[in-house]
């Protein structure tokens, strides 16, 4: 990783536009750091770039071309999933919470086990920086609860009109794609166009997600942080879910 960037507290991330695959070993990586310094997590996600890394590595910064996103147009509500959305909105011990309980569900999607995973990418650092932009307004919690009780949902990050998905869980059977098609939803509702998705994983392309050139991405961006019509802050809960019904 000789060619890639390594910023201290006060460095400003490079241009994605003009510093592509630096290291060509390592496509999309576009910065390294020591750790998250204060701000530098909000400054990176309005410039399309994320942070992605292990326990014992150092913060390595990513902006993958292509990008994964799903328009939220766009989001695969197939049969199947409609039955379960019925079922769900018909039971009342059956909820939809919104920034009730953030470390929670971060948490809850830092321990589930993944296929083909060892470990999280969730690390504790991660944990901390995210909070901090959820207390500043900036990071959002969609947890899905039965009887009161945890069992699905994500977390996102969000500046303008501009949506980045991070990490959803399950503790039930689509448990994580109710909170997925929650967030669709309110994307719908609220004219924010696209959720960025990240990297392609057969799981998203299930449900509508498709990728699409970073030069692409990076120029929706700067549309979308303009955007000022979002409502904030988030309130809805299940009956959202009548949008894909």
């Amino acid at each position: 990783m000789s060619n890639i960037n390594w910023l201290g507290a006060h460095d400003v991330f490079p241009n994605p536009i003009h510093c592509q695959d630096l290291d060509p070993s390592v496509p999309g990586l576009i910065a390294v750091s020591e750790r998250i310094y204060p701000g530098q997590l909000a400054r990176a996600y309005q410039t399309g770039i994320f942070p992605w890394y292990s326990d014992n590595q150092p913060v390595l910064w990513w902006s993958p071309n292509p990008r994964m996103v799903l328009r939220a147009a766009d989001f695969k509500c197939h049969d199947s999933l409609k039955k379960v959305i019925r079922h769900f909105l018909s039971d009342p011990h059956k909820a939809i919470l919104v920034d009730h309980d953030f470390g929670a569900v971060v948490r809850s999607c830092a321990t589930a086990k993944r296929k083909d995973q060892d470990g999280t990418w969730i690390t504790h650092e991660i944990m901390d920086a995210y909070t901090q932009l959820h207390e500043q307004g900036h990071a959002h919690s969609i947890a899905v609860l039965d009887d009161q009780r945890l069992i699905g949902g994500l977390y996102c990050v969000a500046f303008g009109g501009m949506v980045f998905g991070e990490s959803m869980f399950s503790h039930q059977t689509d448990a994580s794609k109710i909170a997925l098609a929650a967030l669709a939803a309110w994307c719908n509702q609220n004219q924010v166009e696209m959720i960025d998705c990240q990297q392609e994983t057969a799981h998203l392309d299930s449900l509508g997600a498709a990728p699409i050139s970073r030069d692409e991405f990076l120029a929706h961006l700067q549309i979308a942080l303009k955007q000022t019509n979002i409502e904030i802050p988030w309130i809805f809960d299940k009956e959202i879910l009548h949008r894909w019904l």
